[in-house]
């Protein structure tokens, strides 16, 4: 068998399965979950890798999920990734009215696309000379920070990215490169967004102590707590001018908790806030400023601050020869058109984390209409959101695991990570420390 017919016989098992990959879709939209709880989720797609066979490891950074496809050898070992969790967005139709869940950032199509690429390849895989892993992954998103400060305190994780957690425990260690698909919101067309940038940040958790008393009576005997984060708004706006264009840095912080009644004048105000950026160097830079806004806002109305650092992820780092290989199969499937380059992606993954250490591959896809993160996001085209990324990413599997695995075995000697598993983690924890 040529390459060329096992890559046309892993995408017509694909076509098999097509409406059970699109039903899988549909049936995680429907059923959105939060970081370090997608338990239903994580069931699911346990239950499909274990159908095809596939010995599954679960419970990995609580919800997360592996399976191993063996190839006839395993000179190297290719992972095809899905992140499990949704975002919180109470409006949107679809979002779970307890928790205010909803997969408005489609990562119910990673899941699907990858159980899809695993439907086609497991049978076939005593062609290829490495092997390929499945993983399932929770918590991408980065939100209910108090949650995760819970379960930090807890001993259930100490990074509150899923894939963070991933690489301390050890689930990526024998793993030598990954891929995986993203949506693209307002993207309804047959596309795939090839090397697309995405930012780093890191993330906040601000309380201001000030003092009680009575807001009528004795508002002089209070300090105001929410004055003190009221300033440290503008103070932070007054940086912006200081931020280089070329680092992108974004700074958005929201007040959580404004005080008690309206009667008291307030003395327990919370913030949260990201500082984003292209690099990290920018990002730290950033993040002086802002802190430095924070307390002097403080020290102005007489109030106390606390700053938690919480380690954000890192800037993603696109390796080309996977965004190249991946791109020549997007052209056997749909046409040359339908690969777009050079797209910039503000937004942050710990997908980015990862691609410090490896070469990875992260495709943002078409098939979406809205905006992301909102109430009008979602799927207009399933077949392209759930089963186009599922054959092209098997396809790229067999192109590294071909003949050898010379093409993955390549693209692993050439390329030179910024960062090893204990540098990454050292980096992670004196920046938390």
């Amino acid at each position: 068998m040529t390459k060329e017919e096992l890559k046309q016989q892993v995408c017509e098992r694909i076509d098999l399965k097509k409406a059970e990959i699109i039903a899988i879709g549909n049936a995680i939209f429907n059923h959105p979950e939060l970081g370090f709880k997608e338990w239903d989720t994580s069931k699911l797609a346990a239950g499909q890798l274990k159908a095809l066979g596939l010995p599954c490891e679960e419970g990995l950074a609580i919800t997360g999920v592996k399976a191993c496809a063996k190839g006839k050898q395993s000179r190297t070992r290719v992972m095809i990734m899905g992140e499990l969790d949704a975002v919180v967005c109470p409006l949107h139709p679809c979002a779970d009215p307890r928790t205010g869940a909803a997969h408005s950032c489609g990562h119910n199509s990673q899941i699907a696309a990858m159980l899809g690429a695993a439907m086609g390849l497991t049978p076939l895989m005593e062609h290829l000379d490495g092997d390929v892993v499945f993983a399932a992954v929770p918590a991408e998103e980065y939100v209910e920070l108090e949650f995760r400060e819970r379960l930090k305190e807890e001993g259930k994780i100490e990074f509150f990215g899923g894939k963070q957690e991933f690489i301390r425990l050890g689930v990526l260690d024998d793993v030598d490169m990954g891929m995986m698909i993203h949506s693209h919101a307002g993207v309804a067309d047959r596309k795939f967004l090839l090397s697309c940038e995405s930012s780093g940040f890191v993330g906040k958790v601000i309380r201001f102590t000030g003092k009680e008393a009575h807001a009528g009576a004795e508002p002089f005997e209070g300090v105001n707590a929410l004055n003190a984060a009221a300033l440290s708004l503008m103070a932070i706006h007054a940086q912006r001018e200081t931020f280089k264009d070329g680092d992108r840095i974004r700074v958005h912080p929201i007040i959580t908790k404004g005080g008690d009644l309206v009667n008291i004048v307030p003395a327990d105000v919370r913030m949260e806030t990201y500082v984003r950026g292209r690099n990290i160097d920018a990002v730290v830079s950033a993040a002086a400023k802002v802190n430095r806004a924070i307390r002097g806002s403080a020290m102005a109305v007489g109030a106390q601050v606390e700053i938690d650092e919480i380690p954000g992820y890192l800037p993603l780092i696109q390796n080309e020869k996977l965004n190249g290989l991946f791109g020549e199969n997007v052209n056997g499937l749909l046409g040359p058109e339908a690969t777009l380059t050079g797209y910039e992606l503000m937004g942050a993954t710990d997908a980015g984390d990862i691609s410090s250490i490896m070469p990875f591959m992260h495709i943002s896809t078409g098939g979406y209409s809205g905006t992301a993160h909102s109430r009008n996001f979602t799927i207009c085209d399933a077949e392209m959101a759930y089963v186009m990324p599922a054959k092209a990413m098997a396809m790229t599997a067999i192109d590294l695991l071909w003949d050898g695995a010379a093409q993955a075995i390549a693209i692993k000697q050439n390329y030179p990570p910024k960062l090893n598993k204990g540098s990454y983690l050292e980096f992670l924890r004196n920046f938390q420390s």
